[in-house]
């Protein structure tokens, strides 16, 4: 019996391991990168998964429009931004610019 449990305990190790180098940080930036996309805002710059960058121009619950160049809006599902580069502060609520 105690032959069995050693022979697994080398096993047991490499998946401790594991989650600790691999899973748990991975979970960590997860968590991270949610609350990024929560907390995203008008007038920042963000790069899209496709290698796109561009400027946040309306937030909705799960979209964003994006604005990719002069007057060239996009809508994006949140999840497809990877990176928020700079943040941006929010936009006076009564703007010149009609969506």
């Amino acid at each position: 019996m105690a032959g069995a449990f050693t022979s697994f305990l080398p096993l047991i190790g490499i998946f401790a391991l594991m989650y600790f180098l691999v899973l748990r940080p991975q979970q960590k930036r997860a968590k991270e990168h949610q609350a990024q996309i929560a907390a995203i805002k008008r007038n920042d710059t963000v790069v899209l998964s496709n290698g796109m960058i561009g400027k946040v121009t309306r937030v909705e619950d799960a979209e964003v429009m994006v604005e990719i160049a002069s007057g060239v809006n996009v809508r994006v599902v949140k999840g497809f931004i990877t990176e928020i580069r700079t943040k941006g502060e929010p936009a006076p609520a009564n703007d010149s610019k009609a969506a």
